[in-house]
């Protein structure tokens, strides 16, 4: 049968040409990550022996072959060790992609959401006044400076710890980009504006006047009436939930249904 009817027999679809094209990429990009590299020589090394083998096979030279396959068998976990610099390079860099960094983001939201949830709900069951500002686009680096600096992860416990009554950094504001506490103690812009309802103590005030000069999320749980309330674009909704917290945190912006029908200014 000539070359072109076997070409025929195979008859690909769409699905093989796709499968081709990412192995070849896959091989290309792993190809790039080991040149230069002692891993590049091995390689080589490895190619000459089943070259090797594939002639002592055709030769029938049994002795050869079967040292070689004792070589092969065994030396997928040799190479595992040979390899292992590359091995973790090539697994870092396909974390670095665009796609991993998005779904890092994307989980990382979530448990930041989860968590800023879990310690308001315990503090307005505690009546204990907090403000939690969670940065997006806008800088809040000019605020941080007003606190205390600091680098720790997210947590309901910490947070919870940050607003105990009497400790130093109860009063000002905490301030958290991307899962990370990066300020506590701080001091925010009080809104300029004449709220409606005088039982709005500084801590709304502030929570509004810095959601009207940056795009930031804050949640402020009020220490007279444990009412938890979000301030997003000079907009205070009251009243909202530990579930709306975690909606609104965790979609960076996307407001409860109740925000939208309320007017500018303070919500019901």
């Amino acid at each position: 049968m000539s070359i072109i009817g076997q070409l025929r027999i195979l008859d690909p679809t769409w699905r093989d040409v796709v499968e081709i094209l990412l192995v070849a990429f896959v091989l290309y990009r792993a190809l790039l990550l080991i040149h230069g590299t002692r891993a590049a020589q091995m390689l080589f090394g490895i190619v000459i022996l089943v070259f090797v083998y594939a002639a002592a096979w055709f030769a029938k030279l049994t002795m050869i072959t079967y040292l070689l396959g004792l070589v092969f068998t065994y030396g997928a976990f040799a190479a595992l060790v040979i390899f292992q610099p590359e091995l973790r390079q090539a697994l870092a860099h396909l974390g670095q992609t665009p796609v991993a960094r998005l779904l890092v983001r994307r989980l990382q939201e979530n448990e930041v959401a989860d968590e800023i949830a879990e310690a308001i709900e315990r503090l307005s069951r505690s009546g204990t006044g907090a403000l939690v500002a969670v940065e997006r686009e806008h800088g809040l680096g000019d605020f941080i400076e007003s606190g205390s600096a600091m680098q720790a992860k997210v947590s309901a416990d910490l947070l919870q710890t940050i607003f105990t009554p009497y400790s130093p950094l109860h009063d000002g504001a905490v301030i958290v980009r991307g899962d990370t506490i990066v300020g506590a103690g701080c001091i925010l812009p009080l809104t300029q504006r004449a709220l409606p309802d005088r039982a709005l103590g500084t801590r709304h005030r502030a929570a509004i006047g810095l959601s009207e000069e940056s795009d930031a999320i804050v949640v402020i749980v009020s220490e007279e009436s444990s009412q938890v309330s979000l301030a997003i674009d000079g907009r205070l909704l009251r009243g909202v939930t530990p579930d709306q917290v975690r909606e609104v945190v965790a979609g960076r912006g996307r407001r409860p249904a109740a925000a939208e029908r309320s007017p500018a200014g303070v919500g019901a």
